[in-house]
């Protein structure tokens, strides 16, 4: 019998990689943190002999999601109370 969808690493890593480019087509640091979540949870269902239920596997995704999503804040941040301000027009 064939895994169900959610057991298989390369969807996981397929669903990295779009989340991925979303990001670059979509910039702002939300769809990355989803997407190394999604990675780094293809790359634990890499192992073999793993078996874990939806409920586990999402657990797992969204955890990671969502440290990857704080590190990411952390490090690419400015700088507390500074706010992004523009003096000149790109156009000019």
């Amino acid at each position: 019998m064939a895994d169900p969808f959610w057991l298989t690493w390369w969807i996981w890593l397929a669903a990295a990689l779009a989340l991925g480019i979303l990001e670059i087509v979509l910039p702002g640091f939300i769809f990355l943190g989803f997407a190394i979540g999604a990675a780094i949870t293809g790359l634990i269902l890499i192992i073999p002999g793993l078996t874990l239920s939806l409920h586990v596997i999402a657990l797992i995704f969204a955890v990671l999601s969502l440290i990857a999503w704080l590190v990411l804040r952390r490090l690419f941040a400015l700088p507390h109370g500074q706010v992004k301000t523009f003096t000149h027009d790109i156009n000019d």
